[in-house]
């Protein structure tokens, strides 16, 4: 039998270079996740440092109660320190002014003597220890370059139990990050999108009973565990339902939008802007201002203060974060389903492929 030639035109691979080697390992779609995670690192950076690097007073709100002929002056000389640290007003009445505390409705009175220089200044460090800090810091200064004394009475003191006030705060990051945990490993399982409208609103049904249990077992942690905050189980539960139902909401209207990129755009609003303008460590009217001008309008913050407002003003206020909270909630659900309804058009379904679209 004749030996079969050999082809000598067979061409020789040349050698994997380091430079194929990359590109087998790393895949341009990893390459940009992992730089979309690199700026979510410097943007969480950014925030944090940018909110807390130098807490400053900004028009911290001050009843001044003093004699008529006094109050101006001292209303006058409050308000035109550099920098606006703190807003005053004058009262006559120091009842009033009492109660405008106790009901948050401002943050401290400076009770002025007018036949010594012994002053007084009431604080409510239920409302806050950064801002009751930063005014006792102010008057000590002001009264100190006047050759007058003031001696601090904290009005509303913090619970035994809730330590730096900072409770509150501790509990809404816990609903927080549950809601849009549950919601985004609801997308890893099924599909960032559901794969057909009714199935939407089987997955935004199940966020109830879970913001439930969220906002129930956040309550049970916070006054029969640890007793940090007695006396408002009920009220703290429902706050927690709504904190989490605004998270798990708006993850699955983002991640309708959006896929996969949406649980991104969910840290952005949650964690990266939500958690430094939330008021706890700080309060609003120590930050920044562009921290302190979205802190009353997102989850985080309007949680934080509704708590804050249960448990040391008697519900005083509380119907502002709600509201923030309930806007938040509905405008997740409106979204979800439009986006949905948009995705699930004849002829659009298939364009959303495997990966987005599952059970």
């Amino acid at each position: 039998m004749a030996a079969t030639p050999v082809n000598k035109h067979i061409a020789v691979e040349p050698p994997e270079t380091w430079q194929d080697r990359f590109r087998d390992a790393v895949a341009p779609r990893s390459l940009a996740m992992g730089l979309g995670v690199l700026l979510l690192q410097l943007g969480f950076i950014l925030s944090y440092l940018g909110a807390f690097h130098s807490p400053t007073p900004h028009r911290i709100p001050v009843e001044v109660v003093a004699p008529a002929q006094a109050a101006g002056q001292i209303v006058d000389k409050l308000n035109g320190l550099t920098g606006e640290p703190l807003a005053a007003t004058a009262t006559d009445d120091e009842d009033t002014a009492r109660e405008a505390l106790r009901t948050g409705s401002t943050s401290a009175v400076y009770l002025f003597d007018p036949a010594g220089t012994a002053d007084r200044l009431l604080v409510a460090s239920g409302g806050g220890t950064a801002v009751s800090g930063a005014v006792q810091q102010v008057f000590t200064k002001v009264t100190a370059a006047q050759q007058r004394t003031v001696a601090v009475d904290d009005v509303v003191p913090l619970l035994p139990g809730d330590g730096r006030g900072m409770s509150g705060f501790y509990l809404v990051i816990g609903w927080v990050v549950g809601g849009y945990l549950f919601a985004s490993l609801l997308g890893i399982a099924k599909g960032s999108r559901p794969a057909t409208f009714p199935r939407v609103f089987w997955r935004l049904g199940i966020t109830v009973p879970y913001a439930l249990l969220s906002g129930l077992g956040g309550a049970v942690v916070a006054e029969p565990v640890l007793h940090a905050m007695n006396g408002h189980f009920w009220s703290i539960a429902g706050i927690g339902t709504l904190v989490t139902l605004s998270a798990t909401t708006v993850t699955i209207a983002l991640q309708t939008l959006f896929g996969v990129i949406g649980i991104g755009l969910t840290v952005i609003i949650f964690v990266i802007l939500g958690n430094p303008s939330a008021g706890g460590a700080y309060q609003p009217s120590v930050l920044p201002p562009f921290w302190r001008a979205i802190s009353s309008y997102l989850p985080n913050g309007a949680g934080t203060e509704a708590i804050r407002r249960v448990v040391y003003f008697g519900g005083h206020g509380v119907t502002h974060p709600v509201v923030v909270l309930i806007c938040w909630i509905v405008g997740g659900v409106l979204v979800t389903l439009i986006g949905a309804a948009v995705f699930h058009r004849p002829g659009r379904e298939t364009a959303a492929g495997p990966s987005t679209a599952h059970q």
